[in-house]
């Protein structure tokens, strides 16, 4: 059946709407779209630090790519978690913004190391024992408020994201946004993700930042086995 100019009008409305609400994630007057025509993060955040954004399809997909995604084929793996923290947002930027302290509360990173000022190098936990590795680069930096972040090419793991520092209502300390998204080589099953780190990255990343709370609130993270995390 043939869309009416209604119909188009309608649809232009809606894809506007959901870019708007994809814009307040960071806030501070810049927008990232997560739902760009070809479903990358990656596309946006790029656009972002380039100085511009270029809206071009939002979430509205082919009838072909939603069939792809109703089995999970060809859909990058989109996560975002957020978590209060009773910390200032200048202590809890300064700690993230040191890659190498990540592995400390992310529990499927072996070690980060970083080369310069916008480039690192990830190692991450793999099935039987194995490991993925890939190098990734800061997008965009903006003190105490936001890094971006997206793997370079020839990585075991396509991924890119960002991390939003916010100061929480009611003076109750620091909002701490991740978005995450993972790309799978070769159009694999999303469930691939979750047999490389082990669990669901949704539920994974809010482990990790739960992790990232108590370390940075306590001191140190309490154990699985039951020890007093304590207060330094």
């Amino acid at each position: 059946m043939t869309a009416t100019p209604g119909d188009r009008t309608n649809t232009s409305q809606g894809e506007a709407s959901e870019t708007e609400r994809w814009a307040s994630l960071i806030g501070g007057g810049a927008m990232v779209l997560m739902g760009l025509k070809q479903g990358s993060l990656r596309g946006a955040l790029t656009a972002l630090a380039g100085g511009g954004l270029i809206y071009q399809g939002v979430t509205k997909q082919s009838t072909i790519q939603q069939a792809q995604e109703a089995v999970g084929m060809n859909k990058p793996i989109k996560v975002e978690k957020t978590v209060t923290i009773n910390k200032p947002v200048e202590e809890l930027y300064r700690f993230w913004h040191n890659f190498e302290n990540l592995p400390t509360f992310m529990k499927h990173l072996k070690s980060v190391t970083v080369y310069n000022q916008t480039r690192s190098h990830w190692i991450a936990n793999a099935p039987l024992g194995n490991s993925v590795e890939w190098d990734a680069d800061i997008l965009e930096d903006r003190e105490n408020q936001l890094i971006s972040w997206a793997s370079v090419e020839g990585a075991d793991v396509d991924n890119s994201g960002f991390v939003r520092f916010q100061k929480a209502p009611g003076n109750r300390g620091t909002e701490v946004k991740v978005v995450l998204e993972y790309n799978i080589p070769g159009g694999q099953l999303s469930a691939a993700i979750a047999k490389l780190f082990g669990e669901e990255p949704e539920q994974q990343i809010g482990d990790d930042l739960r992790r990232f709370k108590m370390l940075m609130e306590a001191g140190e993270i309490a154990t699985t086995e039951g020890q007093p995390s304590g207060r330094q």
